[in-house]
């Protein structure tokens, strides 16, 4: 039975994604009978996940009602926001709608999944209306850290939302528009019904920056360096890519791109129209033929990500490219919360080289793609919006920005969770309902749930462990052997033989038992590994893993 039914006129609001957590994004809108998703994005594991890499939402809800779906409307192309889209879209198989640039960035996921041919993506442009059932749609430029930031004006039969997805503004944003002052003040003379947006930065009371003057700050920066320069930033970043390349001109440095995903951002950048005064790019292979003074290596890695180019660089295993003490490493990007413990061992590595490294500490060299307060103001005062959601952040970001808008006079707000039906009209926002909602690993090849039996047994392995234990019984039920124990991972303490002595325990806790345990596996097993953790714990203090084998001779065959 579907959720909403034809007759349903409640506008409802579900999201799935990106409320209580940074990323992952995915927000459902519902009315008469008839859904629309915004945005479906990824992101990175912890170590709540070892194994894996990719976390996804939970789209079991939306799954149940895709014969409703009408759409998935992406507002822009960063990771969060896109990518998990080739994982989860055979799930939903809905059709998608992005402008051009975003669209080249889903292309080439689609292309790696091999769904190229089979997901329906249409390229929209700005301004321009979409018609999906109730739902009338528009997209509206804004500044942000990746080209074709876009928010999106939502007509519906209970009035217009804006749902701004990430943005900002800037005056002078190389690339992007420059603050959409009148439209936005339009729209606000119009009633906005709900303005839905970006938490991320609401602990900001000043504004993010432009990406002009970042471009200024590292032009007098890097002009007065001598050797190579590698400048590491964010590769979706298409304005510090220019930026790049126009520095690169202005201090005669021929200039390279190294890391996969610096050269397909490039690539789909420029089949969108963009960086078009890039100056030529030199192979990775040549730079160590030109002298350091006109180097300028352009790479990812700017997150400490080990496999990245930046970091085979600084240990010294990149296949082409190494460096000489007294290079310099701008870091123009911010040291992402959570990432400190791994970009200081980065920076310590790459000090420990002789290379000179620079980062936001040391020099103003990134701005944030995403409003401060003083922003997250001017944007409420141009929408006039009657109802203010908090998305994309955690609890603390959801909890302020929705403080933050009531003291702008803002009369209704609610700090959502993933999983909540919210309803919006005029008189406001009230949770009714809540839907399943959860989190998906990619683990290995298999989408699974984040507490799969696979995930807790690696978890179990990675803090306690594993033993291994074999024991060979006679027809009677009687050990005709030894238990054979192995183990990785436990501790030894002051035991020189513990494979002896967990086999040992074995033995005695079997000796023990009655003929029922020693003629049923299921019950003999429960007792082998009972008798190893109960060791274990004891003498270790590790609660291992156990896998116990069970053999059998036939009647007649000595042990």
């Amino acid at each position: 039975m579907p959720y909403l039914h034809a007759d349903d006129d409640r506008l409802l609001f579900v999201p799935l994604g990106g409320c209580g957590e940074i990323g992952m994004n995915l927000n459902l809108y519902g009315t008469r009978g008839r859904w629309i998703m915004v945005d479906c994005g990824m992101s990175f594991a912890g170590d709540e996940a070892p194994g894996v890499e990719l976390i996804f939402p939970d789209t079991q809800f939306i799954e149940q009602e895709s014969d409703a779906l009408l759409a998935l409307v992406v507002t822009h192309g960063h990771e969060d926001h896109i990518g998990a889209i080739p994982y989860l879209w055979p799930y939903l198989k809905c059709p998608i709608y992005a402008t051009e640039f975003t669209a080249g960035l889903i292309r080439d996921k689609l292309e790696e999944e091999g769904l190229l041919d089979e997901v329906p993506l249409t390229v929209v442009s700005p301004q321009s209306e979409l018609t999906l059932g109730p739902f009338s749609i528009r997209y509206q430029p804004l500044a942000h850290s990746i080209a074709e930031g876009h928010g999106l004006i939502i007509e519906t039969p209970k009035g217009p939302i804006f749902h701004t997805g990430d943005w900002k503004l800037d005056d002078r944003p190389l690339i992007g528009p420059i603050s959409p002052a009148e439209a936005l003040t339009q729209l606000g003379e119009k009633g906005t019904l709900a303005l839905v947006g970006d938490s991320t930065n609401i602990f900001n009371a000043s504004e993010s920056g432009s990406e002009a003057a970042v471009r200024e700050s590292l032009l007098e920066l890097i002009s007065g360096m001598t050797g190579r320069v590698v400048l590491t930033t964010f590769a979706s970043n298409v304005a510090r890519l220019e930026t790049a390349g126009y520095i690169a001109k202005k201090t005669g440095r021929e200039i390279a791109l190294v890391g996969r995903s610096m050269n397909r951002i490039y690539r789909v950048a420029r089949e969108a129209g963009y960086l078009a005064d890039f100056p030529p790019i030199i192979d990775e292979r040549d730079v160590g033929y030109l002298p350091r003074e006109r180097v300028m290596i352009l790479c990812t890695g700017c997150q400490g990500e080990p496999r990245a180019a930046l970091s085979r660089i600084a240990r010294g295993d990149h296949k082409e490219l190494s460096l000489t003490a007294g290079d310099h490493i701008v870091f123009s990007s911010k040291i992402i919360p959570g990432n400190e413990k791994t970009l200081g061992g980065l920076f310590n590595t790459l000090v420990e080289r002789g290379f000179d490294v620079v980062t936001e500490k040391d020099h103003f060299i990134h701005v944030s793609g995403h409003p401060g307060r003083s922003e997250l103001s001017q944007m409420m005062a141009w929408t006039k919006p009657s109802v203010v959601i908090p998305v994309h952040g955690e609890i603390r970001h959801l909890t302020r920005h929705a403080e933050f808008a009531r003291k702008e006079g803002i009369a209704h707000t609610i700090v959502p969770k993933n999983g909540d039906v919210i309803k919006i009209s005029e008189d406001g926002a009230v949770k009714v309902d809540s839907v399943p909602s959860g989190r998906l690993a990619l683990d290995g090849q298999e989408i699974v749930d984040i507490d799969a039996p696979s995930i807790a047994e690696r978890k179990r392995l990675l803090f306690n462990g594993v033993v291994s234990a074999s024991v060979r019984l006679s027809s009677a039920g009687k050990l005709t052997s030894a238990p054979e124990v192995r183990f990785l991972g436990l501790p030894r303490a002051d035991n020189p033989s513990l494979e002896s002595a967990l086999a040992g325990a074995v033995e005695t806790h079997l000796d023990r038992q009655g003929k029922s345990v020693r003629a049923d596996d299921a019950r003999l097993e429960d007792a082998v590994r009972i008798a190893i953790r109960r060791y274990a714990r004891g003498q270790v203090g590790k609660n291992p893993q156990v896998m116990v084998h069970i053999q059998r001779d036939k009647k007649g065959q000595q042990g």
